[in-house]
């Protein structure tokens, strides 16, 4: 959400920031219903201030003896009371108008950002390790796994339908490693405070990270105030919702694991086959609340926080910073962390990491106090995958795969599956 003495004293500026996303918002009706709930707003006050005024007036009428002055202003009253029913009662509906109108409105892209249309005009800022070599063509890892029976597709889709998988013997274990040594590694040498958070949220906690109302298609809604979470961090972020914290907190830095469920896997037929895009799958999510002068330095160490898990493991990867088009709706500023993929054949997006600054903040109203007495300010929030467990999953068994059809695992693995290497 944004500030709305931004949209009411510079919509331009507001319009220009989200032309650059190539989106829309209400900005004409903002300002329309904006208006009239200030002016409501000020006729309210200055007819409370009649009614004091008035009130204060009868009883010393009354002493005088004048009782028919004093009927007639108990009669004002009573007209202005009538008068501030109504008024209040149109405010709030002004106010519900306005948080509905602000809740469509996108956050402004940050001015470093590189203008652009889509993921073509995304520009690579770096490059790390090298592509993998093979004498051969290496197996996509849905060959590899089918091979190894670390995966049993048809299984799963008889189980839950299409776009879910089931991991089975060493593939499970695999998996069971993958977030294990990840969560591990973010708590333990990058210094994240862990989290287990609940699986179901409310309405409230996704429109405080920005996907109630605009994404609602793409969640699991399970009753009627209830959804599957798309990711750790819907309830990581709302954990301080309506709260003011101590200046001294921050920065916070939070790292959960958990399932992710989203309905938009498999869209349009695309990367349909293994685990690319699954409806339910397994994440370590980074959060942190910063001071908002910090928040751009903590972008930076966000990212060297995921690709360190990628380092560790060995895996050539690049990042990409994402252009005003391809941002999306929420973030301010965003770098992808892409992983190559030999088997595949290409770069997969393994954790998004974003500063959406106040955004996420005004919306679950998450504050705090720089010294005791000061007025509060909202919190930067920033996010990113440390990492996806699927599509790792997934480049661990193409990167490493060997000419006898096992597959090596990376050395801070092998504690964690028991073994230097899968095999048949």
């Amino acid at each position: 959400m944004l500030d709305r003495d931004l949209i009411r004293n510079h919509p331009e500026l507001v319009r220009a920031g989200i032309a650059r996303k190539g989106l829309d918002a209400p900005v004409d009706e903002f300002l329309r219903v904006d208006q009239e709930r200030r002016q409501v707003q000020t006729e309210l006050q200055e007819k409370q201030a009649e009614m004091n005024r008035i009130s204060k007036s009868i009883g010393m009428l009354m002493g005088q003896g004048k009782k028919d002055e004093a009927e007639a202003a108990k009669a004002q009253t009573k007209d202005l009371k009538d008068f501030i029913t109504v008024g209040e009662a149109r405010q709030r509906d002004l106010e519900n108008q306005m948080r509905e109108i602000e809740l469509q409105f996108p956050n402004l892209p940050h001015d470093s950002i590189p203008n652009g249309k889509d993921e073509h005009d995304n520009v690579v800022v770096k490059l790390w390790g090298e592509v993998p070599q093979f004498d051969v063509q290496p197996q996509a890892h849905w060959d590899v796994a089918e091979r190894l029976k670390l995966l049993d597709p048809p299984r799963a889709a008889k189980i839950s339908g299409s776009g879910f998988a089931l991991y089975t013997g060493q593939g499970a274990r695999l998996q069971r490693a993958l977030f294990t040594f990840m969560i591990d590694h973010q708590t333990m040498k990058n210094g994240y405070y862990e989290i287990y958070p609940p699986y179901l949220v409310n309405s409230a906690s996704l429109i405080g990270t920005g996907n109630l109302p605009k994404f609602e298609e793409d969640l699991y809604k399970v009753d009627d105030d209830l959804y599957l979470i798309p990711t750790a961090e819907v309830p990581v972020t709302n954990l301080y919702r309506d709260e003011i914290l101590s200046g001294d907190q921050l920065t916070l830095k939070l790292a959960g694991y958990t399932g992710c469920f989203r309905r938009e896997a498999g869209a349009a037929g695309k990367d349909t086959r293994g685990v690319l895009r699954i409806h339910q799958f397994d994440k370590v999510e980074m959060v942190k609340f910063t001071k908002p002068e910090d928040s751009y330095d903590e972008l930076e160490s966000l990212v060297k926080d995921a690709e360190s898990i990628l380092q560790t493991l060995g895996l050539h990867y690049r990042i990409i910073e994402l252009c005003s088009g391809d941002i999306g709706a929420k973030g301010a500023k965003c770098y992808d962390v892409e992983l190559w993929s030999p088997g595949v054949g290409r770069y997969l997006e393994i954790s998004s990491c974003t500063n959406f600054e106040a955004y996420q903040s005004r919306r679950a109203n998450i504050r705090f106090r720089r010294a005791q007495g000061d007025k509060p300010e909202f919190v930067h929030i920033l996010n990113g995958s440390g990492l996806a467990c699927p599509r790792l999953f997934a480049a661990i068994l193409e990167s490493f795969q060997q000419p006898d059809g096992s597959v090596l695992l990376p050395e801070a693995l092998r504690p964690y599956v028991g073994a230097d290497r899968i095999s048949a």
